[in-house]
């Protein structure tokens, strides 16, 4: 029987659509990707798989999930099965040197960002930014690694000390630090492609911007960080949405800054994206009702259009 496969390596993030996938009574398999096997001379099972792993999945002890799930995607899309964030969204997910040439390529205009390997190359990197700048990593995930540096000796201080935060890929990203009028940051959800909804997020309390509920290990706090923006419209939409059919994401969450000029630039690119539980009950909202939705229909296209059920990705 045909199926809907959900390829992840973190159940705490994956329970709230398992249960939205139970209520539409949807059939589903869940594929906990860390470790294990597959034959890749025998074919895969008949179904929609869809691809929810984790750029910080090291964070968890999973440090070559991403790798693994690389291999198990290119096994699915070379037998044509039907693929929902392919090879190419993991690609982003895990580089946000990948997401940045992706965005610049359809004149989405990013942070100036140099990429650099090694203390020397990172203290270089540095000085090629008049004001304050921030470093991170190029693979990542919740604002992990993020920094903020005023001058250029106080990193120097950091990246030689045992502080250190070495990047799982070893590539230290330091970028031109995006001062807004307000302190806050806006994230885009798009589900099947197409906007859903933006949500409005605090950043006055740092850069750890996972919006998921296993992500609030502190409790909540006094004012809501996440609050959706009702009838939220910018031109910006369009540009995202040509974005993701062009590198073959169905869901994501953008985030972007607008800074004291008025320039809008886009950051980071979510293709493992969460829901802000607290916030869409505010709203009214489902992210994860939409995605189980949406998942329902790739479902019934399958079947519905191929008595086979195999499909080509794209």
């Amino acid at each position: 029987m045909s199926q809907i496969y959900i390829i992840h390596e973190n159940d705490a993030w994956t329970a709230p659509l398992l249960k939205e996938l139970e209520a539409l009574e949807l059939p589903w398999q869940s594929w906990f990707i860390d470790r294990g096997q597959v034959d890749i001379s025998a074919g895969p099972p008949v179904g929609v798989f869809y691809n929810r792993m984790s750029a910080s999945s090291h964070t968890r002890g999973h440090r070559f999930a991403p790798e693994y799930t690389a291999g198990v995607l290119s096994w699915l899309e070379s037998h044509g099965r039907r693929v929902l964030n392919s090879s190419r969204a993991l690609q982003l997910e895990v580089s946000k040197i990948a997401q940045y040439t992706a965005l610049n390529t359809l004149g989405i205009r990013t942070p100036k960002t140099v990429a650099a390997v090694g203390t020397e190359a990172i203290i270089d990197a540095a000085h090629t930014f008049n004001g304050p700048f921030i470093t991170k990593h190029n693979r990542a995930g919740k604002g992990l690694g993020v920094r903020l540096f005023h001058n250029h000796q106080t990193l120097r201080e950091y990246v030689t000390s045992a502080e250190f935060e070495m990047p799982v890929d070893g590539i230290t990203l330091v970028q031109e630090y995006i001062e807004a009028p307000q302190p806050y940051i806006t994230r885009v959800e798009f589900v099947g492609g197409k906007f859903l909804y933006a949500v409005r997020v605090d950043t006055s309390d740092g850069f750890e911007l996972c919006p998921a509920d296993a992500c609030n290990i502190e409790g909540a706090p006094a004012q809501p960080r996440f609050s959706i923006m009702a009838h939220f419209r910018h031109p910006i939409i369009e540009r995202y949405e040509r974005f993701l059919k062009a590198n073959d994401i169905q869901v994501a969450g953008i985030e972007f800054i607008v800074g004291k000029n008025g320039q809008l630039f886009t950051y980071d690119v979510n293709t493992n994206t969460n829901y802000n539980r607290e916030a869409e009950q505010v709203a009214g909202l489902s992210g994860m009702g939409a995605l189980a939705e949406y998942l329902g229909e790739e479902l019934d296209t399958l079947i519905n259009t191929n008595s086979g059920g195999l499909r080509n990705t794209g």
